[in-house]
């Protein structure tokens, strides 16, 4: 008897699930935790739901091309099955950040002419209403949170006859992988929202260059718990089904641990933001623990910082790594299940030092670098010994091209990119879509980096962000910002200087360690509105400052600082819905204090 084989391939996203069904069908393709467990849905129940959803789309009068706003917070299976419905009956779906102002939310109403929009609770269902019901829209609104009135009830179809499934599949064979898929608002640094065009053939190019990378097989679990508003975790979970493995999304920001420990992932992709937290915990618990612990602690610490170096090959710093993972590294595995191997890391810059810290302790850290605009992928470390420099973004992704557009002396310049992963333009803005490729069709990222180790990109700033002091001396303060997050007590900073005689700073404390240390200092904790003014608390911060500073060249050393009594915000502008800060609204909010400092 002769087994016949058929060739299995994707060229539309929607692919991807008869890709899985037909490689490797798993029983517990996606999950989600209710009723006190988590419960999966087959690769075959997923399909059904999505075709039934696809089915109810079509035969309630929706177009090919008609717009749909979702507005989810962390994935879900339903979020999935929405979004491969829309896929499959040619809608164009509308990711929407939860944290999105009202203003935005204007915006991409008026411009998309959506016909519905999904959020993912009532609280943002009447945030999205009141913006609707202001504009006088037509657009129809609905939530995800079964039981309340305006939940979308279509989600709980799972029937279909067999007349919808075959119009069904006319309409999705006349869907072609150049055609417009989604578009993604982004207002990057620049705090002015832009739709960016992705098709299939965009991001399933960067599916499969993953798919080549990742060290994932279909017996492992995988966990997603960043925002699927961003093209990030939502590729990344469409890579997921590609793979076979079985996805599990967890419930909220409360529930990260409990989720950690009940599912055991073996691989799951995170921003800076979540390792330096899980960093920071280790720091604050050094001011809690007697002089002995504290030396054990710290001492840990130091050896796995040095784990990048290549000195895990010598014997003997390998029985100090044995000693520090026993007593303190191996925390962080457990903490996140104890089966963890695997982080890919994105979205923003990760401090080195970090990366080299988790991958001591037996969780192996591979940052990469992409944007909306290239689906997202660019570049990635890979796994492999020898094929990850932490520090760096890694190597190009295969198919994609980058090169450094009029390098200085330095070899630095502009980052520029070419491939199959490039957007298709900015929705409705031939204008910015223009501004943004070169006249032979390169991407121009905003991004100055340079290639080190022969192929590793190395991100070194935003070409907006450079600016030139009175003095004329130039100054990049990405390194810098990252150089003064080192210091255990700052969280986040933003370096000052345009036309300005010399660099100053905002600072945002981490306000758990600085209450941990007041503790320790017996300095009477209030509140961080006041403790910020404390003379004692200032004196720490300018002891931090002046040891960093050392380490720097005159012209770079911050010469005075303002310590912020909150945390920078999505809400007010402050900070990106990925988490970098805007420059603009940073330097208006903080204006007196700054003009203070230059007084």
């Amino acid at each position: 008897m002769v087994t016949k084989t058929t060739s299995v391939d994707f060229t539309r996203i929607f692919d991807i699930l008869n890709y899985q069904k037909e490689k490797y069908p798993n029983q517990h393709a996606l999950n989600s935790f209710f009723a006190g467990q988590w419960h999966g849905i087959s690769i075959q129940e997923l399909q059904n739901r999505i075709d039934a959803l696809s089915c109810w789309f079509i035969g309630n009068g929706y177009q090919k091309g008609d717009k749909i706003i979702l507005v989810p917070n962390t994935g879900s299976p339903e979020w999935m099955i929405l979004d491969f419905a829309c896929q499959q009956a040619g809608l164009i779906t509308v990711p929407v950040h939860p944290t999105s102002r009202p203003e935005e939310i204007e915006l991409i109403l008026t411009e998309t002419e959506a016909k519905h929009c999904v959020t993912a609770d009532s609280e943002l269902y009447f945030k999205f209403t009141l913006v609707i019901e202001k504009l006088e829209s037509k657009t129809i609104i609905h939530h995800l949170k079964h039981g309340v009135p305006g939940y979308f009830f279509p989600l709980q179809i799972s029937k279909t006859s067999q007349g919808e499934l075959t119009l069904l599949e006319e309409i999705k064979m006349g869907i072609q992988e150049d055609e417009l898929i989604t578009i993604l608002y982004t207002s990057g640094s620049s705090g002015i929202p832009k739709g960016v065009m992705l098709s299939h053939r965009n991001i399933v190019h960067g599916i499969k260059a993953i798919l080549t990378i990742l060290p994932l097989e279909p017996k492992h679990r995988v966990l997603s718990f960043l925002p699927f508003s961003h093209i990030l975790e939502r590729a990344t979970s469409y890579a997921y089904l590609a793979f076979g493995v079985s996805l599990y999304f967890s419930q909220n920001k409360e529930s990260f641990v409990h989720d950690f420990k009940t599912v055991k992932p073996f691989f799951c992709t995170c921003v800076p933001r979540v390792l330096e937290k899980m960093y920071d915990f280790m720091q604050e618990q050094m001011l809690h623990r007697n002089k002995i612990k504290k030396i054990i602690i710290g001492w840990s610490l130091g050896v796995g910082k040095k784990y990048a170096t290549r000195e895990h090959t010598q014997l003997l710093f390998t029985i100090k790594l044995f000693i520090a993972r026993t007593f303190v590294l191996n925390l962080w595995r457990k903490k996140l299940g104890g089966k963890i191997r695997y982080m890919a890391v994105g979205a923003a810059s990760l401090r080195p030092e970090i990366g080299s810290l988790f991958s001591a302790a037996g969780i192996n850290i591979a940052e990469g670098y992409g944007m909306t605009e290239t689906a997202p992928l660019i570049t990635i470390n890979r796994f492999e010994p020898g094929l990850n420099r932490f520090g760096t973004v890694g190597v190009v992704i295969q198919g994609t091209e980058v090169k450094i557009d009029e390098p200085n002396e330095q070899q630095e310049g502009e980052i520029l990119v070419k491939g199959p992963n490039v957007m298709m333009g900015y929705f409705n803005r031939p204008d910015l879509t223009k501004e943004v490729f070169t006249e032979d069709g390169w991407f121009r990222t905003g991004d100055i980096g340079k290639f080190v180790y022969q192929r590793f990109l190395k991100i070194t700033d935003r070409k907006k962000d450079i600016f030139k002091t009175s003095s004329g001396k130039y100054i990049a303060p990405l390194p810098l910002e990252n150089h003064f997050t080192k210091s255990p007590f700052i969280q986040r900073c933003l370096v000052i200087g345009f036309q300005r005689q010399f660099v100053t700073s905002l600072i945002v404390p981490h306000f758990e360690i600085l209450e941990a240390w007041c503790g320790e200092e017996n300095i009477h904790w209030t509140s961080p509105q006041f403790m910020v003014h404390n003379i004692k608390v200032r004196a720490k911060f300018q002891k931090e400052v002046n040891e960093l500073n050392e380490e720097l060249p005159n012209v770079e050393r911050v010469k005075d600082f303002v310590i912020c009594h909150q945390e920078w915000n999505v809400e007010s502008g402050e900070i990106t819905a990925t988490l970098k800060p805007v420059r603009k609204t940073l330097l208006e909010h903080y204006e007196k204090e700054i003009e203070k400092m230059y007084a």
